[in-house]
């Protein structure tokens, strides 16, 4: 169901994208969008995963380290290709998934992560990572974000150049609402993503709760350390676990309480997951 729901938001987004290209240019603009989103989305596809690494200094971790240890003793759980692994050096908690498919995919998490958190919580975000990994979510936003960053652009080249004599008040009001309908669009996607990485990944460690305990830690560590990356690409911030520096309402990702309050049903439906009591839910330690 979330697959066919995933697939629909992306089709309205296509379409939107195209409807604005006709308002903007006819025939011919609505053929140009198309043309345009496929070469930003092939080229997305073979070079995402290196443009976001590149963006964080991400520095590949040594097969020895503990870590690189850790997040391959999982992907043989969730029986997925290793991913590479990367580390970031940064005081900011978190982590990211990217890459176009299991077989070219990396994880990465930050300096300021692995401090944070303890051994089992660092399971739980990073089984959260590799089933992004497993459900191809990391291609699927990279699609989504491409097609809303394409729709912006051409919302606000159309807004400054419109052509006064071709249906002025429909173009301007095209302009305004696109790029609007792409954001609930693209949180729309973002947000069922997540909820299914949370099932998977707790699915994966086995312990529901350690990764409820890491998303409270780490939603407090990022509101009180900035995050350089995501204030000078905003856009960066749904690649998080936990997205900094946006309101609830315009946020790729669920609320963490809500998050925490599924993982915390999911643990007591699980017969072998820890209980409650062996692992506070909120985080404190």
């Amino acid at each position: 169901m979330n697959m066919l729901k995933t697939t629909m938001l992306l089709a309205a987004l296509t379409a939107l994208f195209m409807a604005l290209g006709f308002t903007l240019g006819g025939p011919r603009g609505a053929i140009i969008s198309l043309l345009v989103a496929f070469a930003m989305n092939i080229f997305t596809y073979w070079n995402a995963d290196k443009i976001v690494l590149k963006m964080h200094n991400a520095r590949e971790v040594s097969p020895t380290s503990d870590f690189h240890a850790l997040v391959a003793n999982l992907a043989r759980r969730a029986n997925m290709p290793v991913p590479k692994i990367y580390l970031i050096d940064s005081p900011h908690p978190n982590a990211f998934a990217t890459g176009r498919n299991p077989e070219n995919a990396a994880v990465a998490a930050t300096t300021g992560l692995l401090d944070a958190l303890n051994r089992d919580e660092i399971e739980g975000v990073m089984a959260h990572e590799l089933a992004h990994v497993k459900n191809r979510d990391t291609l699927i936003m990279t699609m989504v974000a491409t097609i809303a960053g394409a729709l912006s652009m051409l919302a606000n080249f159309g807004l400054f150049f419109r052509d006064g004599d071709r249906n002025g008040l429909a173009t301007l009001l095209a302009v305004l609402v696109a790029p609007f309908a792409a954001m609930i669009v693209q949180l729309a996607i973002s947000r069922t993503r997540e909820y299914g990485a949370d099932r998977v990944g707790a699915e994966i460690s086995g312990n529901p709760l350690a990764l409820a305990s890491a998303l409270a830690k780490i939603s407090r560590g990022a509101a009180a350390i900035p995050n350089p990356v995501a204030q000078r690409n905003p856009s960066a911030a749904q690649l998080y676990i936990v997205p900094t520096q946006v309101s609830e309402m315009f946020s790729t990702h669920p609320a963490t309480e809500n998050r925490i309050a599924e993982l915390q049903a999911l643990a007591d439906a699980m017969p072998t997951a820890p209980r409650r009591s062996a692992l506070d839910p909120l985080g404190r330690s």
